[in-house]
């Protein structure tokens, strides 16, 4: 009796798992490691083009004249905010002598930042998608192999019991505790990094416009303090 409650544990029913089971185990191990690093490292970034943002945006408005905070940016080398701004101004010096549609061609400019933006925060969100749908079916596929050679073995035995059944669906089960394990988290991470990431993909957007229309008085001699408009 002694012998078999030593054999009821979590690490025991793990090690006795058939080598398919062990291999769904150490996947889904794998899988939820990997998420918890894009966890920890996407929350990182996006506080970081947050705080970027809400200290960028305010500067911008209230500097009267826009090459200084250019050349601040730029000398800065940020991600963000910064290489939307720095397109947009760099479009209009290029265009402003030369293209009477120079606003379109900063349009055109800053959609381009924005696009490329967008593309990093999206970055590591389908791997979490992936990991958060598709692990419970895993730990499933796992967990079905378990229990299946659990009964192939009962059926070679005289007499049922309880102690003979119990250890192989419970090795079995603990596959698909392992991927709820890993898809939990993942879920809802994209849901909360997706909501973030449109979050400052709306902003980038609104800023995008607010610098139109700064360099469009600009370009009609008509500069303006944005932190006295806004």
């Amino acid at each position: 009796m002694h012998a078999t409650m030593e054999h009821m544990t979590i690490w025991g029913l793990i090690s006795d798992a058939s080598l398919l089971v062990k291999a769904v185990m150490v996947t889904l191990l794998l899988a939820s490691l990997l998420s918890w690093y894009l966890i920890i490292q996407r929350a990182s970034v996006l506080r970081r083009l947050e705080r970027q943002l809400n200290g960028f945006v305010p500067r911008f408005r209230a500097a009267p004249d826009l090459q200084p905070l250019f050349r601040e940016t730029v000398q800065a080398g940020e991600g963000g905010i910064a290489p939307i701004f720095i397109a947009g101004v760099q479009e209009y010096q290029h265009l402003q002598d030369h293209d009477p549609a120079v606003l379109e061609g900063v349009e055109r400019a800053l959609q381009v930042a924005i696009t490329e933006q967008e593309i990093e925060l999206e970055k590591g969100l389908q791997f979490l998608a992936t990991v958060g749908s598709v692990s419970p079916y895993i730990g499933l596929f796992g967990t079905v192999w378990g229990i299946m050679n659990s009964f192939i073995g009962l059926s070679q035995v005289q007499q049922a019991t309880l102690s003979t059944v119990a250890p192989g669906i419970a090795e079995a089960l603990i596959a698909t505790a392992i991927g709820l394990f890993a898809a939990i988290p993942a879920v809802i991470a994209y849901n909360r990094f997706a909501a973030r990431g449109q979050t400052l993909l709306t902003r980038y957007y609104a800023f995008g416009n607010e610098l139109q229309v700064r360099l469009h008085r600009t370009l009609r001699g008509t500069p303006i303090n944005l932190a006295v408009a806004a």
